[in-house]
């Protein structure tokens, strides 16, 4: 019974005249183009690669760290690094102005070169981060214990003080060095 329209609907286009038949094929054929590059030119502005995330010891919650890719797979010439929430619950959302300015956002992009960014974040400024293609996909390089690593995770320990403000207590970077692909961790006790 699913299948009466379908066959009713070509049973009609049969019966057509060739003038008929061949609009009719026309317009179904250009809907199907119009279609199928509406569904690529909207991926093309969805294209990302993850760079790193946060975790914390409060909540589940994340701070991912994507790079925004142009439909050519290159760097946006502009502020390719986004930065949000992942929840427990896996929905998305933005950061505060208080977490952008003073905890997990970006304090500046700078461009030094095609397809390439330098980002400091808003709490570790002295680390320059790099950002560029590795083995086909976009890659955070920054130095853990002295080496050149591509950063995978944060993790930071804080504890509650009595006016609602955290204190971090250490912050953890982890990663692979570039050059042997082995695990790097670096603990920084903030001052």
């Amino acid at each position: 019974m699913v299948w009466h329209p379908v066959r009713k609907f070509f049973w009609k286009l049969i019966l057509l005249s060739p003038e008929d038949f061949l609009r009719a094929f026309i317009i179904i054929l250009s809907g199907i183009l119009i279609f199928a590059s509406w569904l690529a030119y909207g991926a093309s502005w969805n294209k990302i690669d993850p760079l790193f995330f946060i975790e914390r010891n409060k909540t589940k919650n994340l701070v991912r760290y994507d790079v925004q890719l142009l439909e050519n797979n290159d760097l946006p010439d502009s502020n390719p690094v986004v930065v949000y929430w992942v929840l427990e619950n896996g929905q998305k959302e933005d950061l505060s102005l208080i977490q952008r300015k003073y905890a997990y956002g970006i304090d500046s992009q700078e461009k030094p070169g095609r397809n390439r960014f330098r980002i400091l974040l808003a709490a570790l400024k002295e680390r320059k981060i790099i950002v560029e293609k590795i083995g086909g996909f976009y890659k955070a390089i920054v130095f853990i214990s002295g080496k050149p690593s591509v950063l995978e995770k944060v993790f930071v320990e804080s504890e509650e003080r009595l006016a609602g403000l955290p204190k971090v207590l250490y912050i953890d970077l982890f990663g692979r060095t570039q050059k042997t692909d082995l695990p790097i961790k670096e603990r920084i006790i903030p001052d």
